[in-house]
């Protein structure tokens, strides 16, 4: 499946999802950056006030021209289309936000990416949360698959990877996500006011997810590796 982004304009403009999102990430960036499938790239003024080069690679034609036209003239930016000529340990940071899950060959590109960090680097990954809440909208989207810690953990084991970090976040999305597969089968009915529902909500995820939960259940993962 060709993927064409048709549903990011929903999520990007999920103002308080993604202020949330870049809250549990941003310390972890620091001053060389890659975004691996960045889309729209949302976090591109963010990434201007941390890091001193800022690479994205955008292997969705659509969105690669968008990029490259964009930031032209910015000569901290960086547009490519693959990771093919990139050389081993070139970035501090390496990002893949909601992108593993559309890569058939999962442990492959992580290990092509960790193989790029600086040792002492950090890959961000950023992935939908738990198998079983895998729906229509997933199939449509092209996710291959959603994942657990336990699946991560394995995934991980195989790429020989052992210092990392993992939790859940988004307690409402998690429950929002089950009730809508519970009651109906096409979750892609008014799929832009879902979209604005659930982004409204962000803030009570925050509250349940840090005072309740403590990040033990979610909508999506996130995995920070260290590279030694």
């Amino acid at each position: 499946m060709t993927y064409t982004g048709w549903e990011l304009h929903n999520f990007d403009a999920a103002n308080l999802y993604r202020a949330y999102q870049f809250s549990l990430i941003k310390n972890d960036i620091k001053e060389s950056i890659l975004e691996v499938g960045p889309g729209n790239c949302i976090y591109i003024e963010n990434y201007s006030k941390i890091a001193k080069k800022i690479t994205l690679v955008e292997p969705t034609k659509k969105y690669f021209n968008i990029l490259s036209k964009k930031h032209s003239d910015n000569k901290k930016i960086f547009i490519k289309k693959n990771l093919s000529r990139f050389k081993k340990n070139s970035f501090d940071t390496i990002l893949y936000l909601d992108v593993i899950e559309h890569i058939k060959k999962d442990k492959e590109e992580i290990k092509k990416a960790y193989r790029l960090l600086k040792p002492n680097g950090t890959l961000i990954i950023c992935v939908p949360a738990f198998q079983f809440l895998y729906s229509l909208y997933d199939k449509k989207i092209g996710h291959f698959r959603r994942y657990s810690k336990t699946d991560f953990k394995i995934l991980l084991k195989k790429c020989k990877i052992r210092k990392y970090k993992m939790r859940y976040f988004d307690f409402i999305g998690f429950c929002l996500i089950l009730l809508s597969n519970f009651f109906t089968k096409d979750n892609l009915n008014n799929f832009s006011f879902k979209i604005k529902f659930w982004n409204y909500l962000i803030p009570i995820s925050i509250l349940i997810d840090t005072l309740l939960m403590k990040y033990f259940f979610g909508k999506s993962l996130l995995v920070k590796i260290k590279k030694n």
